[in-house]
């Protein structure tokens, strides 16, 4: 084998290229600046330059802020009148962004520490706004989760899984990323989730964005949480917690309905629920299947397992309801997406309040990966909606080319006969 080397300015990243004057095109840097303002004047790096650069380090596969010095700096560099930050400036201007705690005192005497970084969340809904991804008095789908992220950061603490960590509530619409706040890894899922709550239906309402249906788990099951649920969407559907008085219902129920829902066959029941209040018009779906070992349990006296949904919608049949919040690990697996591709697993800063910019910052990212991917799908075969990063990566970042002057004017040269020619307007 023969051997030939050029020095050259050639990248293997060229990609990016599009990604980067599609986030100006679109006006996300003149976005990002209107909204959170200049950072001092003699800093030489706007908030635009050092939030565009992050997305480059994660749209190029890397997975911490240092990889821009590393592995990405110079290929940035290369881009005309592309600014790169070093890994410093990056994490000087996360820190920067941050917010103080707050802190919740439980019944116990407990104290919890919040990290709202309202700024954030609002520049992330006109982020989706911007992007057409979402759009003003429309009306979505709304779902509520908490994500354990494990972490050894100074502040983290000891979650139920036994780890340390953070416990941030996420809400989503489909799969973009609408709100986040953080809070300590040994806060109980449902401490102050009713305020989480309101705030992030606010953030919405105030941005013109409408809740049609909500869902969660049995995280969200208590009075206070479904009041501001029901309050802010037309329906919700809520796992419903097992209680003593919910068994005893179940047990009375005389009719049951079979349907099969994924090609395993169960009962399902319908009864009205006052356990929270007389006055509310709510319903509970039950549905039970066989447990498979033949015990008797001790409350139900049957061989049955029994799940329960907790919703306001009396004209959906119970296998609708059940089958839209199976639809929920839609939901689920963004954590997965999220951890793994846009670096929610390893953490870059110390401390709490700024990990929230980092989780927030990372979830716009995510947002603007959706919609850039789903363009760069309709001109790419091989690249669907659902494409995961790391293969968009393969298939679209990772081609040779040179930023070349001629004609005064700069041209990328590419080497590839793939349609990038397609996406220049």
């Amino acid at each position: 084998m023969k051997l030939q080397k050029r020095s050259t300015t050639i990248s293997p990243f060229a990609g990016i290229s599009f990604v980067n004057k599609e986030f100006e095109n679109i006006g996300m840097s003149q976005l990002i600046d209107n909204e959170l303002g200049t950072r001092v004047k003699t800093v030489g790096y706007y908030y635009s330059d050092i939030i565009k650069n992050l997305v480059n380090v994660y749209f190029g596969g890397g997975d911490c802020a240092e990889d821009i010095q590393t592995h990405f700096g110079k290929h940035l560099k290369s881009i005309p009148g592309n600014k790169v930050p070093s890994a410093d400036t990056i994490l000087r201007g996360i820190k920067e962004l941050a917010v103080p705690n707050t802190s919740y005192v439980s019944k116990q005497g407990i104290a919890y520490d919040f990290n709202i970084n309202a700024k954030l969340n609002i520049l992330n809904i006109k982020s989706l706004l911007l992007t057409g991804q979402l759009n003003e008095d429309t009306c979505y789908d709304f779902d509520y989760d908490n994500q354990i992220i494990a972490t050894e950061k100074y502040d983290a603490k000891r979650t139920y899984k036994h780890n340390k960590g953070y416990f941030p509530g996420v809400a989503t619409i489909g799969n973009k990323i609408v709100y986040i706040e953080n809070r300590d890894g040994n806060a109980n899922v449902k401490f102050e989730q009713a305020s989480t709550l309101s705030r992030a239906y606010g953030l919405l309402k105030e941005n013109g964005i409408r809740i049609n249906r909500s869902r969660m788990d049995a995280g969200s099951y208590s009075k206070d949480i479904i009041n501001v649920v029901a309050s802010n969407s037309k329906l919700f559907y809520i796992r419903a917690n097992k209680c003593a008085e919910l068994f005893r219902q179940m047990t009375e129920i005389n009719t049951w309905k079979s349907v099969e829902i994924n090609y395993i066959n169960y009962e399902v029941a319908s009864i009205p629920f006052t356990q929270f209040s007389e006055v509310e018009n709510y319903r509970l779906v039950i549905m039970r299947e066989k447990n498979g070992n033949n015990q008797i349990d001790m409350f139900t006296e049957d061989t049955c397992v029994y799940r329960s949904i907790l919703t306001n919608d009396w004209q959906s049949t119970e296998k609708e309801v059940i089958e839209y919040y199976n639809q929920r690990g839609g939901s689920e697996k963004l954590f997965d997406v999220m951890n793994n591709d846009f670096g929610w697993k390893h953490l870059p800063c110390s401390f709490l309040n700024e990990n929230t910019v980092y989780l927030i910052l990372m979830a716009m990212a995510k947002n603007f990966y959706n919609y850039f991917v789903e363009k760069v799908s309709m001109v790419f075969e091989d690249i669907k909606p659902t494409t995961r990063l790391k293969r968009f990566i393969f298939s679209f970042i990772s081609v040779a080319g040179k930023w070349v002057r001629s004609g005064r004017q700069w041209m990328l040269k590419l080497f590839t006969d793939k349609p990038y020619e397609a996406l220049v307007v």
